[in-house]
């Protein structure tokens, strides 16, 4: 693949141009792996998100898994609120699905609505088993206390692991307490939770929820590391797929991502935009730890910038 294309921003062009190199020569080099906390499996440190394929051509969407796998992606995380990436997926993974570390997630809070929506999408999605499940974006103690009380949609997820029909459970949450709560109440495989530099250092947003999780040996999993703003009101949006304003600035979307990945987790998914997943690809492949005096400077950019997420 060459670079036309790669990207659709200035600041992002010029940003591909800088790290030299595209996802073909990505794939001639073991891309890097880390332990998914105790489970035993190994993920890229860069995950696949379904929403990039979301509303794409079939054959577009076959294309972009191939050239992921190709690169050495093999995690893939999916969901029926991905549109219809789900459908995507399935035909995309075909004659792959052995090579590919599958997480999917359910917005059902209760037993029956997610034994239902699993099947849905084990038949979407063209597999008998997914590799995690997890309940998806939980926000408050409300939604917790359904899934986990009676009738709750744990109960589900117990039957599925039970049953063979997904290996690993998890969960996606966008608040510090209902993270820590789910923690202490389950003994679960992993956690999706946004590790964001300007949420980190203006709201204090992920640093509690890392050190229970690694206490606990989940593995950690993060989202939003190339977030940076919520858009302006009436902004026209470059990636229509994020609902955040990603960081666009190159220097500072390589030391977001490596902020990220410097943190004890096991692999980061990029916005649902396929020019930012293939930066984030190039970007991982070359990663390096943030020295402290980077980690200052990204900190010292956070200053008077609005989080995604306040505490």
């Amino acid at each position: 693949m060459d670079r036309r294309g790669f990207l659709k921003t200035t600041a992002a062009a010029a940003l591909a141009t800088a790290i030299g190199a595209d996802m073909a020569e990505t794939g001639k080099k073991p891309f890097p792996k880390r332990e998914l906390g105790r489970t035993g499996e190994k993920l890229s440190i860069i995950g696949f998100g379904g929403i990039v394929i979301n509303g794409e051509k079939q054959d577009d969407a076959n294309r972009m898994v191939r050239e992921a796998i190709d690169a050495g992606i093999n995690y893939f995380d999916v969901g029926p609120a991905y549109g219809n990436a789900e459908e995507r997926l399935g035909p995309a993974l075909s004659g792959h699905r052995d090579k590919a570390f599958l997480a999917c997630k359910t917005g059902k809070r209760d037993r029956t609505g997610a034994l239902e929506e699993l099947h849905r999408s084990l038949k979407r999605l063209e597999t008998d088993h997914l590799d995690l499940y997890q309940f998806h974006g939980l926000s408050k103690m409300e939604e917790l206390d359904k899934v986990m009380g009676p009738g709750g949609a744990l109960e589900a997820f117990v039957e599925a692991r039970d049953k063979g029909l997904v290996r690993f459970l998890g969960f996606s949450v966008h608040s510090v307490e209902v993270a820590l709560a789910a923690m202490d109440r389950f003994k679960f495989d992993t956690i999706l939770f946004p590790i964001n530099w300007v949420c980190w250092f203006k709201s204090d947003f992920g640093p509690q929820v890392v050190k229970v999780a690694k206490s606990k040996g989940m593995g950690i999993l993060a989202l939003k590391s190339l977030a940076y703003t919520p858009w302006p009101e009436g902004a026209k949006r470059e990636h229509p797929k994020c609902w955040y304003q990603p960081v666009s600035d190159p220097k500072v979307a390589a030391l977001a991502l490596r902020f990220t990945l410097s943190e004890p987790v096991t692999a980061a998914i990029p916005p649902g935009d396929i020019h930012l997943f293939k930066l984030a690809v190039s970007l991982a492949q070359r990663f390096k730890p943030l020295t402290d005096d980077e980690r200052k400077e990204l900190e010292k950019r956070a200053i008077g910038i609005k989080p995604i997420f306040p505490q």
